[in-house]
């Protein structure tokens, strides 16, 4: 009897199971706020060494774990107790499944049994998760091991997204017999099948003379920019990118003609070239982080080839061959042997990125632009960045250049406010080694205030960069534009330097870019976090994005 008992202690709980999977698949972090009914998760989660990093919000708590998926690869995690603890993570499970990113969301939820007379905090976590997730699971005692293995394989399989758990109080703690789960290796990437379209793709790329790539976050997903790479150089193709894959190569390459998407300014540039393409190929390209103008963007007769992760479903845009797989292996085999004999000239790839620089005027002696492009001549080439989504992100997608994959992390299917600093956060926990500045408009980043208490506990000297305008400036230029009244997009200033210093940080401000520079060279050496307000005039995006 006394042998059973011992060997029954041994047994991990279900917590224990789900944890020691995450770690397999390379978590280090977890985010969220403790509740009642996660405490037996997050202990599990801390006795396999996944540290678990406390929050001031589950929204933010979200971002920082996809932070740590840019810089690592694994999926990130977050955790979130029954009730309003999972109701505050809706936006960001959201943006997880539009931005593509493998979010593990794990909620506390009250037992079956208990919500036939219990109703305090109870929502059906599973029913309002569901439409924005990839699949929802309900931990059951007996298959914690299958169903921890399915929600990381279903997490980061194309396109990656957010996979809910719910966990019942006394599922987690209820121990688990070893079960036997099949843990699946990923095929070696292959290239397309010999076929008829296949050699007509072939065809189309040795008669072009004006070839256009538009690659996108498929990309990111299977981690293939090197093979995309090497295409593109070996024959000096003009690349387009949208937001997210900026830097899947060095965008200080000639041939690289920057992030789209947002811009109508840098789009009439950008889809010019497009439309002067005698065949457009598509790598991993994925339309949802583009807007309406790029929907149906060049006429049927077209040629356009396409190597993506899924099917077209979206008929965003239509291509004229479609291979569906490994992007990376797809471009290596479709190019093999080709020698390209490109009419496009170094001076005509050259005008059109100086016609952009002209959009966005980085030269300038102060302003939004000069304030990115002085963080990026002060920063070393290495610095990882964040952005949050406003007039300022859409300038500094086009200013900030990327030299890797994951260099510059946004919001940019579901565009959501408040993002950068949290982002930063994961980026700087999972990489301490690179620098990492966060830049913010002043509205996002007030959102988001109360993780710089994060920073400090957590000692990540991130660099926070603040456009300060005390305005919403994209909505307020829409208002104009549209000959509306301004309302509800101008608000009161807040001494941002003064509440870094109170919250254990460095704070600074800033109106030139001396102190700018000066600012940054403390903050890249401080054992802190550092908050630069800098002042800008209002109206400063006018006729720039």
């Amino acid at each position: 009897m006394l042998a059973v008992e011992v060997e029954s202690k041994a047994l991990p709980n279900a917590g224990q199971v789900i944890a020691r999977r995450l770690k397999e698949a390379g978590v280090r972090y977890a985010f969220g706020i403790p509740g009642g009914e996660v405490l037996t998760m997050i202990d599990a989660l801390g006795e396999v060494g996944i540290d678990f990093v406390l929050v001031k919000h589950e929204n933010c708590g979200g971002f920082m774990a996809e932070g740590t998926f840019h810089r690592t690869h694994a999926p990130g995690v977050l955790i979130a107790t029954v009730g309003p603890g999972a109701a505050n993570a809706f936006n960001v499970v959201a943006n997880a499944q539009q931005d593509r990113v493998p979010l593990i969301f794990l909620t506390g939820r009250i037992d079956a049994s208990e919500t036939y007379s219990y109703t305090h905090q109870v929502f059906d976590h599973a029913a309002a998760f569901k439409p924005i997730v990839k699949a929802t699971f309900t931990a059951a005692s007996g298959a914690i091991d299958m169903m921890i293995d399915k929600a990381v394989a279903i997490a980061l399989d194309d396109p990656p997204g957010p996979v809910h758990i719910d966990v019942p109080i006394t599922v987690a703690s209820t121990q688990e017999s070893p079960v036997v789960s099949v843990r699946r290796v990923r095929p070696a990437p292959m290239a397309p099948a010999p076929s008829q379209s296949f050699s007509q793709a072939r065809e189309w790329i040795a008669q072009a003379r004006k070839p256009v790539v538009l690659a996108g976050v498929g990309v990111l997903s299977q981690q293939c920019s090197s093979q995309v790479a090497a295409v593109v150089k070996a024959h000096n193709l003009p690349l387009i990118t949208t937001y997210k894959a900026k830097g899947i190569i060095d965008e200080r390459e000639p041939f690289v003609l920057g992030g789209a998407g947002l811009s109508p300014r840098a789009d009439e540039i950008l889809i010019g070239a497009l439309r002067e393409a005698d065949l457009i190929l598509l790598a991993g390209y994925d339309p949802i982080e583009m807007r309406v103008g790029w929907r149906d963007l060049w006429p049927t007769r077209t040629r356009v080839i396409e190597a993506a992760v899924t099917p077209n479903t979206h008929y965003m845009y239509q291509a004229s061959l479609s291979f569906i797989g490994h992007i990376g292996e797809t471009m290596l085999a479709l190019f093999a042997g080709q020698q390209i004999k490109t009419e496009w000239t170094p001076s005509e790839l050259g005008a059109k990125v100086q016609a952009l620089g002209e959009i966005f005027r980085k030269d300038e002696e102060w302003g939004p632009a000069a304030i990115v492009d002085t963080v990026r001549q002060t920063m070393p080439a290495n610095t990882v960045a964040s952005v949050d989504v406003g007039a300022h992100r859409i300038l500094l997608s086009h200013v900030w250049q990327c030299t890797e994959p994951h260099g510059l992390m946004q919001s940019t299917g579901l565009c959501t406010m408040g993002c950068a600093v949290p982002l930063a956060i994961g980026a700087k926990l999972a990489s301490p080694e690179r620098p990492v500045v966060a830049f913010s408009g002043d509205a996002g980043f007030e959102m988001t205030l109360g993780e710089l208490a994060t920073a400090r506990d957590r000692k990540t000297p991130i660099i926070c960069v603040v456009f300060v305008d005390q305005s919403l400036a994209l909505i307020e230029m829409k208002q104009r534009k549209g000959r509306r009244r301004k309302i509800g997009v101008q608000f009161g200033g807040t001494d941002f330097a003064s509440v870094a210093r109170a919250l254990g940080g460095l704070g600074f401000d800033v109106d030139n870019r001396g102190a700018l520079s000066d600012a940054l060279r403390m903050a890249l050496f401080a054992d802190r976090f550092s908050v630069i307000a800098c002042d800008i005039r209002n109206c400063s995006y006018d006729e720039r994005i």
